[in-house]
């Protein structure tokens, strides 16, 4: 089956932005920042990472929640391996990732580091301190089938409006099916309907002040069961 592709269109200011679904793929404000802010505090790291942590992501995209959580996994002198498994139905082309990271001076040489050992989703990618996986196709159909199980989802699709086949109850439920005990997601979205679809799945939902002119986004806890 020949494999979808990102379509992109560049914005004035050089934000990459999808034409499929009409949306940025980070924030003009700081899309570092952003990450920052949603997915790493979101899921209260770097206070819980250990050895063999495993992060599951909803949207691939540039690669930057990687980078930006590897980045703190070596800063803050983390020992073993992160495991980052994402998940992407449109990836994009190297190029494009290239120069959508080139914007980001603070990744320093972790982002040439990692484009140099890119070779395309669907194949591991190892770099000191993390192993990366991302898996191709319609997320409904790969996370279900996923044999991982994650300590932190980073959830990041484009708007639920926009592309809402990655807000779906029922995904959402697979999210929960492949989430440890005691483990957590975030999302920049606090929309209704998201956090209503998590809740239901099996997380206990709070929404926290959101990244620049997001008033609010959600962050999610597995709740436990007798």
């Amino acid at each position: 089956m020949t494999r979808q592709k990102a379509q992109i269109s560049w914005s004035d200011d050089d934000l990459p932005v999808s034409v499929r679904f009409n949306d940025p793929y980070f924030s003009k404000v700081d899309g570092l920042a952003e990450t920052r802010h949603v997915f790493l505090a979101g899921n209260d790291l770097p206070a819980r990472f250990t050895d063999g942590f495993t992060i599951g992501e909803l949207g691939f995209g540039t690669g930057l929640n990687f980078l930006a959580t590897l980045q703190m996994w070596r800063e803050t002198g983390q020992s073993g391996t992160l495991h980052f498994a994402s998940f992407e139905a449109f990836p994009m082309d190297k190029a494009d990732m290239a120069r959508a990271l080139d914007a980001f001076d603070e990744l320093g040489e972790l982002g040439r580091e990692f484009l140099d050992a890119w070779a395309g989703p669907d194949t591991t990618l190892s770099l000191t301190g993390a192993q990366l996986t991302v898996i191709s196709g319609d997320a409904r159909k790969t996370v279900p089938s996923w044999n991982g199980c994650a300590d932190a989802w980073f959830l990041d699709g484009f708007s639920p409006a926009k592309n809402p086949e990655l807000w779906e109850e029922e995904l959402l439920r697979s999210v929960a099916a492949h989430t440890q005990p005691t483990g957590t997601a975030a999302t920049y979205s606090a929309a209704g309907h998201v956090r209503r679809s998590l809740g239901e799945a099996g997380f206990q939902v709070e929404r926290h002040p959101g990244f620049g002119r997001k008033r609010h986004m959600t962050i999610a806890r597995k709740m436990r069961t007798a």
